[in-house]
């Protein structure tokens, strides 16, 4: 499984467990690290912040709508 789908999976799974399916970057990060992934902290930002996420600027060749950010660290999926 790639680092992509990895996130995806976590955001799937927190978003559910949210009333409003808002998560935020730290809790992708902690539940990342708590199932003991292999992607660094840097790498896991870049893909929410940026590639995975649709209001990022395009700075990425590829790029996915998979999130929407909702505020400052406060994603919702896309």
């Amino acid at each position: 499984m790639g680092a992509r789908e990895e996130i995806l999976n976590v955001c799937v799974r927190l978003a559910a467990s949210s009333s409003d399916g808002t998560f935020t970057l730290s809790q992708v990060l902690d539940e990342m690290r708590r199932q003991g992934t292999s992607y660094s902290e840097a790498t896991i930002r870049t893909h929410v912040t940026s590639r995975m996420c649709a209001d990022a600027p395009d700075n990425h060749g590829t790029t996915y709508t998979d999130l929407r950010r909702v505020d400052r660290g406060l994603y919702r999926l896309g």
